[in-house]
């Protein structure tokens, strides 16, 4: 088994790499759009409670959809590629990122509000200097958990030929090689991991600023 990886890398580097990165590039894109639709809607679910409730039973059909369900049911209108793997992937990143915003925003102390707007703050001041701050690392748990199920779940893009590690996975599979499926999964776990880390990281420093 060992060897077999060994043999792997020594003559498909350049291939592996390159799943790498059609696999990093289809998730950082999804999830950009996720935080650029999830972060705003997220606040103005938190200014009005009738779009709160919408944000969160939005939030929750979302989650009870599977990716490759999702990627399926796309197929029809927009065919096949990565524009329907962005499409599924988005909507699979924007429940923890709307969620987590929302709370965010919720968990700011009144007293601080006040306080800014006794001292003369405008609304966008105390947005920009007060509450987004302090609502800032349950945006960025949420962003981390978003980008965590994207990863994951961009391996089923495969299917649909949008590329990426799950085209290892699924060879391996079909062709009964354990060794394309170690490399695969453990890259997949691996790319998870240490986005773990980095945004664990970056919350961690944020909280401490803001102390």
């Amino acid at each position: 088994m060992i060897n077999d990886i060994q043999d792997y890398f020594a003559q498909n580097s350049g291939t592996y790499f390159n799943y790498v990165w059609e696999h990093l590039s289809l998730s950082l894109f999804a999830l950009l759009l996720v935080v650029l639709i999830a972060v705003p809607l997220g606040y103005f679910g938190y200014r009005n409670a009738l779009m709160k409730q919408f944000a969160t039973a939005l939030t929750q059909g979302l989650r009870v959809i599977p990716s490759l369900g999702i990627l399926f049911i796309l197929i029809p209108f927009i065919g096949v590629g990565r524009l329907p793997a962005v499409i599924a992937l988005i909507i699979l990143g924007i429940p923890p990122v709307l969620l987590n915003t929302i709370v965010g925003f919720s968990e700011v102390p009144d007293i601080l509000r006040e306080t800014g707007t006794g001292l003369g703050m405008t609304d966008r001041q105390l947005l920009r200097k007060v509450s987004f701050p302090l609502a800032l690392p349950y945006i960025l748990n949420g962003i981390k958990l978003a980008l965590v199920e994207i990863i994951a779940s961009a391996t089923l893009a495969t299917y649909i030929g949008a590329g990426g590690l799950g085209t290892l996975i699924f060879t391996g599979l079909g062709l009964y090689r354990f060794d394309l499926l170690i490399i695969g999964g453990g890259s997949v776990a691996v790319l998870s991991f240490i986005s773990m880390l980095i945004f664990d990281l970056s919350i961690r420093g944020v909280e401490h600023y803001e102390k």
